[in-house]
C-alpha cells in the first residue's frame, strides 16, 4: 500500500490527505464528480448518509469502486447522542450509562457489536472511543461531552476505554481515539467556538493525557494498538509550549504545530495516524477561511484533514493545498511522511464482511438486550 500511494502523481497524493463527508444516501452525480475530481484518501459518513441497511452497504460499495486507492470510511458510532445507526439499528447505550453501570464487560461487548455491525455495512474505522475525563464538577458545562466518555478520573477513562477498544478492533474495524489532548474542561462546544482549556502543561499530563499515554504503551497485542488520533479544536492557553496565534486568537489545537508535532508526536512519541477534528465547525471557522485552515493542519503536522459538510470546501482545501504544493510552500518529504502513515493504517483495513441483513439485525437485537441489561431506555436523558 505504501508503494502505490509514494507511487501516486501529486494530484491523487494531495487528495489522500482529505477526509470527507458527502451530502445524500447514494452516489448520485454530484457526489461521483467529486469524488472522482477529490480521490480522498478517506469518507466519514453521518446520519444523513444512512437511511436502510442495503441502501448503507450499496452507498459505501460504491465509492470503493469509484476511488482507485482504498479509502478509510468512518464514522462516529459512539451510542447515546453520537449515534449515526439509529435509524437502522436499535439505539445504542452512552459511555456514560455503562460505567455508572459499572460494568466493563458491556465496554467490551458494545465495541464488539458496533465492530461487527460496521463491518457487515462495509465501514473500517471507527471514530471512537471517546477519551474526555467528565468529572463531576465537568458535566456542568455546555460542552456536548456530557454523555460520550467512560470515565470521571484518569483510571477510568483508560479501563474501559482500552476493553472497548479491544472490543472493537477485534472485529476488523480501527478505532480512533479522541479529542486529543482533552477537552473536557472547555466551557463551550467545539461545533460553535473553540473551547478554551486552562490547564498547565503539567495538569494535561497528569489527568487528561495520562489515558492517552498508557494507551500508546500499552503492548498486549495487535488488536489493542491505537493506531489513530483525532486532535480536538481546543484552545490551551496555558500549556508549557509556545502558543501560536490565528487572527489575534490563540491557535486551535487540531492546527498548531506545538500540540500536534511538539506533545503529541515528539513529547509522547506517538508515531501513527493522526487527522484533525471537522475544519467546518466554528472553532475553526470563524477565525479563519477553510483554505487557510487545511493548509494550517498539515504545517501543523496533521496526516488527514477532516471536511465534513460543504463539497465547496473540500475543493477549495484541496486546490490551497495543491498550489501550496507545486509553489514549494508546503514540503514534499512532509507529505510523504503523511503517506507513509496513512498507507500503514490502510494496509491494516479489513474488507467487508458478506452482506447478510439478518444478522445485522441479529446484532440490533443484541443492543436492545445490552440496554435492558444497563437498564436504559433511549427516549431518556442521555
Amino acid at each position: 500500500m505504501l508503494e502505490t500511494l509514494l507511487s501516486l502523481p501529486l494530484e491523487q497524493k494531495v487528495g489522500q490527505l482529505l477526509f470527507v463527508g458527502l451530502p445524500g444516501t447514494e452516489a448520485d452525480a454530484e457526489t461521483r464528480a467529486v469524488l472522482e475530481e477529490i480521490k480522498p484518501g478517506g469518507v466519514c459518513f453521518f446520519g444523513r448518509n444512512v437511511r436502510r441497511i442495503d441502501q448503507t452497504r450499496k452507498f459505501i460499495d460504491d465509492i470503493r469502486e469509484i476511488l482507485p486507492v482504498l479509502p478509510i470510511i468512518s464514522l462516529d458510532q459512539e451510542g447515546g447522542l453520537v449515534d449515526r445507526l439509529r435509524r437502522i439499528s436499535t439505539p445504542m447505550p452512552p459511555p456514560r450509562v455503562i460505567r455508572q453501570h459499572g460494568d466493563v464487560a458491556a465496554a467490551r461487548t458494545l465495541g464488539s457489536i458496533t465492530g461487527e455491525m460496521l463491518r457487515i455495512l462495509g465501514f473500517n474505522m471507527n471514530f471512537a472511543p471517546v477519551m474526555e475525563i467528565m468529572t463531576p464538577e465537568r458535566d456542568l458545562l455546555s460542552n456536548g461531552l456530557y454523555s460520550r466518555s467512560f470515565g470521571r478520573s484518569p483510571g477510568e477513562v483508560l479501563g474501559y476505554s482500552m476493553v472497548y477498544l479491544r472490543g472493537l478492533q477485534r472485529t476488523g474495524i480501527l478505532g480512533c481515539l479522541k479529542h486529543f489532548p482533552g477537552i473536557g474542561a472547555g466551557e463551550v462546544d467545539s461545533h460553535d467556538e473553540m473551547p478554551i482549556v486552562n490547564l498547565t502543561h503539567d495538569d494535561l499530563v497528569t489527568q487528561d493525557l495520562a489515558p492517552y499515554i498508557e494507551l500508546f504503551v500499552y503492548r498486549q497485542d495487535e488488536d489493542d494498538r491505537v493506531r489513530c488520533v483525532m486532535v480536538s479544536h481546543g484552545g490551551f492557553p496555558r500549556v508549557n509550549l509556545s502558543t501560536g496565534q490565528l487572527g489575534g486568537r490563540l491557535t486551535p489545537a487540531s492546527i498548531n504545530f506545538d500540540v500536534v508535532t511538539k506533545l503529541l508526536r515528539i513529547e509522547l512519541g506517538y508515531k501513527h495516524l493522526v487527522l484533525t477534528d471537522d475544519l467546518e465547525m466554528g472553532a475553526i471557522l470563524r477565525h479563519c477561511s477553510i483554505e487557510e485552515a487545511a493548509r494550517a493542519a498539515f504545517q501543523a503536522g496533521e496526516d488527514m484533514i477532516l471536511i465534513c459538510s460543504s463539497l465547496e470546501a473540500v475543493r477549495k482545501s484541496y486546490y490551497s493545498l495543491l498550489e501550496g504544493f507545486r509553489a514549494g510552500e508546503l514540503k514534499m518529504e512532509r507529505l510523504d511522511e503523511s503517506l507513509q502513515r496513512i498507507g500503514e493504517v490502510k494496509s491494516l483495513l479489513k474488507p467487508p464482511h458478506e452482506f447478510d441483513p439478518n444478522r445485522f439485525r441479529e446484532l440490533s437485537d443484541k443492543i436492545a438486550e445490552l440496554n435492558k441489561k444497563l437498564d436504559y431506555s433511549y427516549g431518556g436523558k442521555i
